[in-house]
């Protein structure tokens, strides 16, 4: 499939894709298992603003370019500040400001991951809405390994697997493999690694079928309610519903399944 329109910005680090709705964002620094430096973060944070503001996008794919999906913060640089309180503290409010961004944006992300999603990079698979994995990915919060423990990773994924599993890797440093992050609910496919392209791509065509409108309502929704106690989440799921009932592409989906056709969607 060809892409419509194809562009790169920040080039050594994020390279950008575009067919129709669907729009792909690479972490390109593959020969390094693409890190998560400051310069990195800003890029994909950058990357992630631009699309929250562009009603063209749809769905979102995030990947990483050679062996891995991504290792987490880049080591190196982190050693290099590492009696730098302010720097270090400027790193982590960026990186988390990044991932919630993830949760805030309209569009759904899916995480399309091979290789290594470790630390700061399994963070990354958590905090994406939907994550497709190759057989051979493996998944870890090692930094316990090294004196680091991953206090920031562990925000995202605990709220994916739950607390007993998220210490154990975050005690242990343990990798788990793709069958076990499926089992526990970090992932939500796992297929062979030639196949991964077009079990991403299936889950894409079947969300841009679906009103764009309702999604970002939706999703906003969804989000918001995690955190609540249920009666809150109630209050703000029951809004949101209201909001989305008046939407021209509810009215417009109550009368194709009334009458037995396919949707056309307005309010994509």
């Amino acid at each position: 499939m060809k892409a419509e329109t194809s562009s790169s910005s920040n080039e050594a680090l994020i390279t950008r894709s575009q067919t129709g709705g669907l729009l792909t964002l690479s972490l390109n620094r593959g020969d390094r298992f693409n890190p998560l430096s400051l310069s990195m973060i800003a890029a994909l944070k950058g990357e992630l603003d631009t699309i929250a503001a562009d009603a063209t996008v749809r769905v979102v794919i995030l990947r990483g370019e050679g062996r891995g999906f991504c290792a987490g913060h880049d080591l190196r640089e982190m050693r290099e500040h590492a009696a730098d309180g302010e720097w270090q503290r400027q790193l982590f409010e960026s990186c988390n400001r990044m991932m919630i961004k993830l949760t805030q944006l309209p569009q759904p992300v899916i995480a399309r991951v091979h290789g290594i999603a470790t630390a700061a990079g399994c963070q990354l698979v958590s905090m994406c809405d939907i994550a497709i994995a190759a057989e051979g990915a493996k998944f870890a919060m090692p930094g316990v390994n090294i004196g680091v423990f991953c206090s920031t990773p562990a925000v995202g994924v605990a709220r994916n697997i739950g607390r007993k599993r998220s210490m154990e890797m975050l005690l242990t440093g343990d990798e788990i493999g793709a069958a076990q992050a499926l089992d526990w609910g970090l992932v939500n496919r796992v297929v062979a690694a030639d196949r991964l392209d077009a079990e991403v791509a299936r889950f894409a065509e079947r969300i841009l079928k679906r009103s764009g409108a309702a999604i970002a309502i939706g999703k906003r929704s969804f989000y918001e309610q995690l955190e609540c106690a249920m009666p809150g989440a109630y209050e703000i799921a029951g809004r949101a519903m209201v909001r989305n009932v008046l939407l021209a592409d509810a009215t417009e989906g109550m009368d194709a399944f009334l009458t037995k056709r396919e949707p056309a969607w307005r309010n994509t």
